[in-house]
């Protein structure tokens, strides 16, 4: 029996915050922007909704992987954004797929391809659906949809203890690689904040960055090969530990967002579970002195699992909004050999700059769930789900991520900071609070991972969310980031990502696609314009 997720926010729909995490939540943010409580907005019943009438015929042949009732069209028509709540939360779809194709095999995905071609119907592949870039979602332009779910194509199919990988298909959802995996001394170790709900296909074609913080993060470094359905037929790269030999064709595929085609199977490199732990928890006077402490760290070549630094204001529970201080969550993991010496010498790094270590933390297993890491751990899991909260209590509360270079960054910093806080005054006309905190970081710059919040009115909330978040996300590129460094394109940043790319490069990538979508029927709009 499948768990049923939430057609209108993120998780599943036996689950939910429990009043104790609420209310502490909401007088928090009551306290923090000046106000009495707040007028909540139940959530949506599905048969609120109204859905227009799906305007295809789906053959008999295909009627049972294809589905057109009206909760799953619902489901499958936006992503986990806030943005995307706030609309659910309007009870307004007006865009959704006509129906839900769920292939149980690459001769099942060809075939659906094949119908959409018959009957002029554009194909959105679908992977968990944790999309928050509008990568999933139906254009209004579209006259016929089909969105291509591979949740049931999810099986570890092959592993490969002496070259330390294995064949998945692209279907799978991140818990259920590692159940896979359970028996043997491998780990795949690509996590998320939506690994739960999201796939191998998925991570694959929107180039998702995994939860550690340097080295193997990006799902870049894992892919072996792969294996893609085109409209214009099935192609598989060789499987090999590195090439020369041209282009990377596997390149091509990743970040690709299903323009290209659909991926079926991937081989991917796993690692030993790891039986060695040290971690740390470290306060540093301010950010700018902690990233001067990251920054060395990073360039000394220690590669930490976690090198997360955060405002101590978001990131642990009791601090005032006031306080400028800085936490950094340091954590290195191997299979082979302890790692004192290499937390010692990153605890070095951080005493030159100031830095004050915990007394938590330690080399057991555990010992990431203490402290001001543990803090921070159950905060990071739990987040998605007060998207729905802060949506039907009017509460603006979302993310922006990029990246730049350290010589650049405190001067970066200020500026998109600024840009944030003046737009949510203009916006709102209310102030507003925006945090930084790394999520990813190298020895040329780190991921900077933006947090806004502030109060909306409820009768325009969804054009003042989406003025504040499109305000911020251009200046990131104005300044000379990227419009995304690990949430991918989509429709949303589209606008954005045309000024990133370069215009060559898009012309190459539209001649690839002519070759193998020459209807331009694979998710168009995403990425390029056919």
């Amino acid at each position: 029996m499948r768990r049923q997720k939430k057609f209108y926010a993120w998780g599943y729909a036996d689950e939910d915050l429990s009043p104790e995490e609420i209310k502490p939540w909401e007088a928090e943010i009551a306290q923090r922007y000046g106000l009495s409580g707040f007028d909540v907005t139940p959530p949506p019943k599905a048969e609120e909704i109204t859905l227009r009438k799906p305007r295809v015929d789906v053959p008999a042949a295909l009627q049972a992987m294809v589905r057109t009732d009206h909760l799953t069209r619902l489901e499958h028509s936006y992503g986990k954004a806030g943005f995307d709540a706030t609309r659910m939360f309007m009870r307004s779809v007006p865009n959704p797929p006509d129906a839900v194709a769920f292939p149980e095999n690459e001769q099942d995905v060809v075939a659906v391809l094949d119908w959409c071609d018959r009957i002029g119907a554009k194909a959105i592949p679908y992977g968990g659906g944790s999309s928050v870039v509008k990568g999933i979602e139906p254009a209004a332009s579209f006259d016929k949809v089909v969105t291509v779910s591979l949740r049931h194509m999810d099986k570890v199919l092959e592993v490969d203890a002496v070259s330390h990988a294995a064949r998945i298909q692209g279907g799978i959802y991140g818990p259920a690689i590692e159940d896979a995996l359970r028996e043997t001394p491998f780990t795949m170790r690509h996590y998320m904040q939506a690994y739960r709900c999201s796939t191998l296909g998925g991570w694959i074609a929107t180039r998702s960055g995994g939860h550690y913080a340097t080295l193997y993060t990006h799902i870049d470094d894992f892919v072996e090969s792969t294996r893609v359905v085109t409209p214009v037929g099935t192609l598989e790269t060789r499987r090999l530990p590195g090439s020369g030999a041209g282009p990377s064709p596997d390149r091509l595929f990743l970040g690709s967002e299903g323009i290209l085609g659909i991926i079926t199977e991937a081989w991917v490199r796993l690692r030993k579970k790891p039986t060695f732990r040290a971690s740390a928890s470290v306060r540093f006077k301010d950010f700018f002195t902690g990233a001067d402490a990251v920054r060395e760290i990073t360039q000394a070549g220690l590669y930490p699992a976690n090198c997360r630094l955060l405002e101590a204001r978001e990131a642990l529970p009791g601090i005032p909004w006031s306080n400028e201080e800085a936490v950094l969550v340091l954590a290195f993991e191997s299979a082979d050999h302890p790692l004192d010496a290499w937390m010692a010498r990153a605890l070095e790094i951080c005493r030159d700059h100031g830095g004050v270590a915990d007394a938590s933390g330690g080399d057991d297993e555990n010992a990431h769930r203490s402290g001001a890491a543990g803090a921070w751990r159950n905060k990071f899991i739990r987040a998605p789900h007060y998207s729905e909260h802060a949506v039907a209590r009017g509460i603006l509360s979302s993310t922006f991520e990029t990246s730049m270079t350290w010589e650049r960054f405190r001067d970066f910093h200020h500026k998109i900071t600024t840009i944030a806080k003046d737009t949510i005054k203009r916006v709102t006309g209310r102030e507003g609070t925006v945090t930084c905190r790394f999520t990813h970081v190298y020895p040329d710059g780190p991921c900077c991972y933006f947090t806004f919040g502030g109060i909306l009115d409820k009768a325009k909330a969804l054009d003042q969310f989406m003025e504040v978040l499109s305000t911020c996300t251009a200046a990131t590129v104005e300044h000379g980031g990227t419009t995304t460094h690990h949430h991918a394109v989509g429709r949303f940043h589209r606008p954005f990502y045309d000024k990133q790319r370069p215009e060559l490069f898009a012309r190459a990538l539209r001649g690839a696609k002519r070759e193998l979508d020459p209807k331009g029927m694979m998710n168009p709009g995403v990425l390029i314009d056919p």
